[in-house]
């Protein structure tokens, strides 16, 4: 099956795209985008393989479910695009970073340029009907996420993983710690953040790990 996608990762998760469960999936998204609401647009489904190919990516942040507000969701995890609130759970993100780096938070939610100096925010799930959260789960996209985290943990070296809550946490068993750096806390919502997610050091421990690999800090 062919999917727009970055033609790099095209080419490293291809066997993926063609497994029955992806058709079905397929089949699934393309219905519910003719019948209801969904975020993100279509064509911003895969903007975070687009935004970050495998060949520059150096870390990686796992999030859930897209956001299912309008206007919100863009294909990055936790991000927003330009002129959207930023959500509680980005504001604790952005608190967390301020306080490793004395830096003032930036007023745009838009992580792309995160995503430009190679970090995948990746979401579990890729699509999400407007104003019900998690109403794409379970229909494959959780198969398709967790063969990409296992593709980058068995074809790349000195990757940075980003683990925050319970659920990103699992994750871990699908990454080689022996030869990348797997970080995990809380979640940054505001249900959690006070119970582990502030005070991870997580910005500065990724960046550490990232020189001394020899790789290029992430400018957070």
């Amino acid at each position: 099956m062919q999917v727009r996608i970055n033609k790099d990762w095209q080419t490293l998760l291809q066997a993926e795209f063609d497994k029955p469960y992806f058709a079905d999936l397929v089949s699934f998204v393309h219905s519910e985008y003719a019948t209801h609401r969904i975020y993100p647009p279509g064509k911003l489904i895969f903007n975070a393989f687009d935004a970050c190919p495998p060949g520059k990516l150096k870390v990686v942040i796992i999030g859930q479910d897209p956001y299912h507000g309008e206007g919100q969701a863009h294909g990055l995890c936790f991000s927003v695009n330009d002129g959207v609130p930023l959500p509680p759970s980005l504001v604790n993100i952005y608190k967390e970073i301020s306080d490793e780096y004395g830096k003032p938070a930036p007023t745009s939610g838009n992580l792309l340029r995160w995503a430009n100096q190679g970090v995948l925010l990746l979401n579990a799930t890729l699509t999400v009907r407007a104003n019900i959260a998690g109403s794409h789960q379970g229909r494959g996209w959780e198969t398709f996420t967790d063969a990409v985290i296992k593709s980058i943990s068995d074809n790349k070296e000195h990757v940075v993983f980003l683990l925050w809550g319970a659920y990103a946490g699992r994750k871990a068993e699908l990454i080689d710690a022996a030869k990348h750096c797997v970080l995990k806390s809380a979640h940054p919502s505001p249900l959690s953040a006070y119970r582990g997610f502030f005070g991870n050091g997580h910005f500065r421990k990724a960046n550490d790990y990232l020189v001394s690999t020899g790789q290029t800090p992430i400018d957070w």
